[in-house]
């Protein structure tokens, strides 16, 4: 082989060589962009904020309580104690309605008011119910919404009541506010059908 093509060989082969090496490397610059981190940056060992859950319902002038509270007075009730029947006239009633789920902080979801006529055909039905002589020691195993009536008469006095429309459906006289005479709280009770009928349950 003559000097001349073993030297255009050798130059061949190192063209071929650096460019083979060029395209392997020409990449580099512009993948780095593509290799940024992405996410939000965050503090190691910081623990995830969690959402935080409101309570149901808002505190009314209505319907002051939380769910809590109607509970804690209607279980501090002494069965067997009060008057059979609660001698307060009322003029109007705020119906103060908690979801059958609420729990803790939760206020009343639903609050409706009734006429004089009104109220006063719903107080004969809480009257109505027959005094208990004990606690009542079974009741069911189901939800349903709870009720506190808050009965208002022509002295600006609020009796309360409240009205339990599941287990065992009790009906509790729990305060009494302003400077009417109803006598004694009326002793607790079970609400009737009737009494639950007229709060809207079927």
């Amino acid at each position: 082989m003559s000097a001349s093509r073993t030297r255009g060989l050798i130059g061949a082969t190192t063209v071929v060589v650096v460019l083979g090496l060029t395209a392997a490397c020409g990449n580099e610059d512009s993948s780095g962009v593509g290799a940024q981190p992405t996410g939000t940056p965050t503090t190691p060992g910081a623990p995830p904020t969690l959402p935080t859950a409101n309570p149901s319902g808002t505190p009314s002038m209505d319907c002051p309580e939380t769910i809590a509270a109607v509970r804690a007075s209607v279980d501090k009730a002494v069965w067997g104690k009060g008057a059979a029947k609660s001698l307060f006239q009322p003029v109007g009633v705020t119906i103060c309605q908690y979801d059958a789920q609420a729990t803790g902080q939760a206020y009343a979801t639903v609050i409706t008011k009734r006429t004089a006529k009104q109220s006063t055909e719903l107080f004969a039905l809480v009257n109505s119910a027959k005094p208990a002589a004990a606690k009542p020691q079974f009741c069911t195993d189901e939800l349903g919404p709870t009720y506190v009536l808050r009965f208002t008469d022509n002295e600006r006095g609020v009796l309360s009541y409240t009205v339990e429309s599941f287990g065992c459906r009790r009906l509790v006289a729990t305060s009494f506010e302003g400077q009417g005479k109803p006598g004694d709280l009326a002793s607790p009770r079970h609400a009737t059908p009737e009494l639950l009928k007229s709060l809207g349950l079927r």
